[in-house]
């Protein structure tokens, strides 16, 4: 890089391509360098909301041009909706995942499974928070799913509106941790946000009653400060949460099958009609529930799927990427002495 005024700053929000990043001077809006992008070869390579880049300010504007992204100490991802194979980034530089699912009929067990493998394989570490304890008449029910689901992981039930829990949740980004939220729409990701940074920091829209699923309210990632300290980043609602290749991450969401696995009576158990199958044991008494082991079976299914396919897509990746190097080596012939 050329000498310049160049800063270190976070990436706050991320929209197309353009980003705003906050540094000591100020935020700025911003976009990657040509060569940043020359260089980019997949989505990880590009900023993401919770990144920390170098960034050169645009002489007399509140602009700037990204020249870097500094390492990351976690990278919190998942696979884009749809058919196509390719990777989409939630957060960046996240200590803490705060998995939200409501205490009313949009709770789904499946889906914080996938929640809790993905925040496994992205370095933070998972929470559990359970809102709307203020509407729920049994919230010790949802409690007891929750941490059958979550081994190991903190459980909290919230109400926004009347203030229970928020306190313990917000203790928990004191020394200026980064939180990320992930729910699905309606959960109250909004309110909860409203309840720690202040009322109106985010906009709040209400479920439908007649099945008690949210409508969208927050449409971009965005990294918020927190009065007190510490940063949260809201995401959009995903109903839809496919895995991204989190192979070695989804015995951390299944810790109870997988000590299970530990006891079948051969090492390469299959888990199908192997004599001495603790699993099939556990499965038959009742002590393993077999909607969670087929979970279990499925996610591991999709994960080998994904492998193969982003494996082949590496190899096509590399093979481009050689071809621009040559093809740059060819316009641009060192000179001879």
């Amino acid at each position: 890089m050329k000498s310049g005024n160049y800063k270190a700053g976070r990436v706050t929000l991320e929209h197309k391509r353009m980003y705003r990043v906050l540094t000591e001077e100020g935020e700025w809006l911003s976009v990657c360098s040509g060569s940043f992008q020359h260089e980019a070869v997949e989505r990880r390579d590009f900023p993401a909301v919770g990144d920390w880049v170098v960034v050169e300010r645009m002489p007399g504007e509140e602009r700037g041009i990204i020249h870097a992204v500094l390492p990351r100490t976690s990278l919190f991802s998942r696979k884009a909706a749809g058919a196509t194979i390719a990777e989409q980034l939630i957060a960046v530089n996240v200590d803490i995942v705060y998995l939200v699912m409501s205490m009313n009929d949009d709770f789904n067990s499946r889906r914080l499974e996938r929640y809790l493998v993905a925040a496994y394989d992205s370095g933070a570490t998972p929470v559990v928070v359970l809102t709307k304890k203020d509407l729920c008449d049994h919230p010790e029910i949802y409690m007891e799913e929750a941490r059958g689901i979550a081994l190991g992981a903190d459980v909290y039930a919230i109400s926004s509106v009347t203030g229970e829990g928020i306190e313990q949740v917000t203790e928990l980004l004191k020394g200026g941790k980064t939180a990320a939220l992930l729910g699905s729409s309606g959960v109250g990701k909004s309110s909860l946000v409203n309840a720690i940074c202040g009322e109106g920091t985010m906009a709040v829209q209400g479920i439908r009653e007649d099945d008690a699923k949210g409508r969208h309210t927050t449409t971009h990632r965005e990294l918020i400060k927190i009065p007190s300290g510490g940063v949260l980043i809201d995401t959009p609602g995903m109903r839809e949460f496919q895995l991204w290749n989190e192979s070695e991450s989804l015995d951390a969401g299944f810790k109870d099958i997988e000590e299970l696995a530990t006891s079948c009576r051969f090492s390469d158990c299959g888990h199908a009609s192997e004599p001495g199958c603790a699993i099939q044991e556990a499965l038959q008494s009742g002590a393993l529930p077999e909607d969670r082991y087929a979970s279990y079976v499925k996610l591991q299914k999709e994960i080998a799927f994904l492998e193969r396919k982003t494996n082949r897509q590496a190899a096509v990746a590399e093979r481009d990427k050689w071809k621009k190097v040559t093809k740059s080596m060819r316009k641009h012939p060192s000179k001879k002495k």
